[in-house]
């Protein structure tokens, strides 16, 4: 359960750089760390708060100073040490990126969610996916993953579908840059699974896995990809070796927890640049941090969307 205290410097822990909260997020992870035996947080008392972004005020390596502009999220943030529900946090300097084209609430905004929906979106480009190869399908679309990926893919040029079980969603997604909305997949869920269906999609972003992922992988077409970051479908997939090989599908997996850091930042610049979500205000709604538990819940429940900004600073 959360739980506000107050406590001193020395509870913030070891680490090079320290730095001034103003923004985390909401996230299933955050959900999953104040739950009993939610499985993410091995010894308490902790801070949640996986993502943050702010401004350092100390430093011990050359390689930030203070007022510089970052965020830190992955690693152990938020589930082995104190993250982003506070008003400072102290992180290795090689966890920290500073920020290049983002301003502290637009890079809280992308946070987890929105940087795995742009490694996944890289994977597909890296693999040589084009905006003339097809349609683009994108699973659990309203999600944090799935709006920042239809965002992303819409500034690139593809013609974008996009599939959730929220049947109001369609005017959002619409104005995010969906080019089609559908329902979730498969669209007959007591329908028998084909291991082999008929190709639809060039490529998929899927945040869902289980038997949706089973079932957009059997619809991909000839040597398309799908890049998969999630499991609120299920961990099993119940599918068949057959799309990788009649067809040449490739499963490219999405882990954007112990990404190095250098391909971090990397990635972090290009979000602020060729890769930069044009909605973000769309995408957003906030809370002050005394508001977290709400949206915790409301993420629990399955009725969040988006992505939710957690004001910290000046907000206790």
């Amino acid at each position: 359960m959360l739980a506000r205290e107050q406590v001193g410097d020395d509870f913030l822990g070891s680490g090079e750089v320290t730095i001034k909260v103003h923004y985390s997020s909401a996230n299933y992870k955050d959900l999953l760390a104040i739950t009993p035996r939610g499985g993410v947080v091995r010894n308490y008392p902790i801070v949640p708060g996986i993502d943050l972004t702010g401004e350092v005020v100390a430093s011990e390596t050359d390689d930030f100073a203070p007022g510089d502009q970052v965020i830190a999220h992955g690693y152990e943030i938020g589930v082995a040490r104190n993250g982003g529900f506070a008003e400072y946090a102290r992180v290795p300097a090689e966890w920290v990126v500073r920020l290049d084209g983002l301003d502290t609430r637009d890079a809280a905004t992308i946070g987890t969610a929105g940087f795995t929906a742009a490694m996944s979106v890289q994977a597909l480009l890296d693999h040589g996916l084009t905006p003339d190869d097809g349609s683009v399908l994108v699973t659990g679309a309203t999600g944090g993953v799935g709006t920042v990926a239809i965002d992303i893919l819409s500034g690139l040029g593809f013609e974008i579908i996009a599939s959730t079980g929220k049947t109001d969603a369609g005017d959002l997604l619409a104005e995010l840059g969906a080019n089609e909305v559908i329902g979730r997949l498969p669209l007959d869920p007591d329908a028998k699974p084909r291991p082999l269906d008929k190709a639809v999609w060039a490529a998929a972003v899927d945040s869902v896995g289980g038997a949706s992922l089973a079932h957009v992988l059997s619809s991909i077409g000839y040597g398309g990809a799908v890049a998969a970051s999630g499991l609120t479908g299920g961990a099993e997939l119940p599918a068949t070796v057959l799309p990788f090989i009649l067809r040449g599908v490739s499963l490219l997996g999405i882990d954007s927890v112990f990404l190095p850091i250098e391909k971090r930042r990397a990635l972090w610049s290009a979000l602020g640049k060729e890769l930069r979500p044009q909605h973000l205000s769309t995408i957003e709604s906030f809370a002050p941090i005394t508001e977290v538990g709400r949206v915790l819940q409301s993420i629990k429940d399955g009725t969040h969307s988006g992505r939710t900004v957690i004001g910290v600073a000046g907000e206790f």
